[in-house]
């Protein structure tokens, strides 16, 4: 009974019993309570990682209580909340949203113990810098890995990540659908959160036509994101919840053998994968091994696709290779191509062309080409017209905010008010045609008043090993 009551103590003294209050006298009482020696903790985000993470490691752990979330990246997030339907009963009130520009006042207002670096897409001098703002500010700087955030499956899994946004994982995520379908395997894909609308609503989306993309009033980047995968004829799911999302997904009404996770910008998968593939680009060699979490992604890859072979530098190809070498030696390489075609080719030869790409790739994913200018270039535009002096409104603000986008429009479509300066710029640009070069149909949601060709991609396997010899044995697996 000493021994007992010397390591209760020595448990209360290191402030190491959470949930239960424990009294010592002639007897020990356990007593359940709501809160006791808390870490204040704020999680710093962009309305993805950070719930994610919320949700899987401090949403029911009376150990810690959640001051707030911090946004960043994504316009126009900040200044909500996360909702107390989705906060759990520990939260009644709900855990409100500041823009990451005030971190520093709020760890100094709630006195945290703790900040939780939550989203993707950043270079490390970045996240140290926040690092060091938020040790200079009293707090401790926390980065959470997948073992206590990745959800076990009770179906397959193969996981599509990047080291970059803009990498390729779309087109490689439906590039190995198509191969699952072909094998006769039905395929629920599971996209990493996008939540910008109203959080509540959002918990658990289905989208199995392009009718319920106007259902859960998607953005430009959600569309371009699930669009692709319902032409395809599967499903695909997102939301806020991504347990509640799993469990749906693997008994959905249609059927379901694989789970795929469709990662966004270079986040490591939610869920805890069989195969788990990412993508790196030539493009931007050494980014590999210089941004977070892109780095965990390819350290944790079973396969590693060097995409955009055919349009990049022999040099930087090469220093891509040595790069997997380095951190992921076991991992197989697949080369491939991404490939594009043009509906209208007349529309951009010998033209002065406006070229719109996608958004998030030349914002937060530093792009300054993407399949829009390979195409321009290929099919002899006479010139590739910048529409920086021609931008308005939200879309003026977003070359303001990233100098560095070059001469292409971002098809930037978060709400209503960036969806009208869409509009307006591609009204004002003096070109002879527009080349499109997103991943939906941008004709479909924003007017354009001008001559205009689509340009798609997908991806092609260069030599062996090809896609489907990588999942020859997960398909053979699962048809046992």
């Amino acid at each position: 009974m000493l021994k007992i009551f010397a390591f209760v103590k020595i448990l209360i003294d290191k402030k190491r019993i959470f949930g239960y209050h424990i009294i010592v006298k002639n007897k020990i009482k356990f007593e359940r309570v709501t809160f006791m020696n808390q870490r204040k903790t704020i999680i710093i985000g962009a309305a993805g990682r950070d719930f994610h993470n919320f949700n899987t490691f401090y949403r029911n752990n009376p150990a810690y209580k959640v001051m707030a979330f911090t946004a960043a990246q994504i316009p126009d997030i900040a200044d909500r909340k996360y909702p107390s339907s989705l906060a759990g009963e520990l939260y009644p009130d709900g855990i409100p949203i500041y823009a990451q520009d005030e971190l520093e006042k709020l760890i100094k207002e709630f006195d945290a113990d703790e900040c939780v670096f939550s989203y993707s897409d950043v270079p490390y001098s970045k996240v140290m810098n926040i690092g060091a703002m938020v040790n200079a500010a009293g707090a401790d700087f926390k980065l959470i890995g997948h073992k206590d955030t990745m959800i076990k499956s009770t179906k397959p899994v193969i996981a599509v990540g990047a080291i970059r946004t803009g990498c390729g994982k779309s087109q490689t995520s439906r590039r190995i659908t198509e191969i699952l379908m072909e094998n006769g395997l039905k395929v629920i894909a599971i996209r990493h959160p996008m939540p910008y609308g109203d959080l509540e609503s959002q918990k658990v989306q289905r989208f199995a036509t392009i009718d319920d993309l106007a259902k859960h009033q998607c953005t430009i980047e959600e569309m371009e994101e699930y669009e692709p995968h319902i032409a395809r004829g599967n499903v695909i799911y997102a939301g806020v919840d991504y347990e509640a999302i799993l469990r749906a997904a693997e008994n959905d009404p249609d059927g379901c053998d694989v789970i795929l996770w469709d990662g966004g910008n270079n986040d490591f998968p939610f869920y805890k994968p069989d195969l788990t593939v990412t993508v790196v680009d030539p493009h931007r060699a050494g980014h590999e091994l210089s941004y977070y979490p892109g780095e965990v992604t390819l350290r944790i890859a079973d396969v590693v696709v060097i995409n955009k072979i055919d349009s990049a530098d022999f040099e930087n190809i090469q220093t891509v290779r040595k790069n997997i070498e380095l951190v992921n030696p076991g991992a197989v390489v697949v080369d491939a191509a991404s490939t594009i075609s043009v509906q209208n080719p007349d529309l951009i030869k010998g033209k002065r062309v406006l070229v719109i790409e996608d958004g998030p790739t030349l914002t937060h994913g530093e792009m300054k080409i993407g399949a829009g200018v390979v195409a321009a270039r290929r099919f002899g535009a006479a010139q590739i017209i910048d529409p920086r002096s021609y931008a308005v409104g939200k879309l003026a603000e977003t070359f303001r905010i990233y100098p560095d986008i070059g001469c292409v429009l971002p098809a930037m479509g978060y709400g209503e008010e960036q969806i009208r300066d869409l509009t307006a710029t591609i009204e004002r640009v003096e070109c002879d045609s527009v080349i499109i070069a997103t991943p939906i149909d941008l004709t479909r949601i924003v007017k354009i008043n001008k001559p205009n060709t689509r340009v798609e991609y997908s991806l092609q396997e260069i030599g062996r090993p090809d896609m489907n010899d990588v999942l020859k044995d997960f398909i053979s697996k699962i048809k046992k």
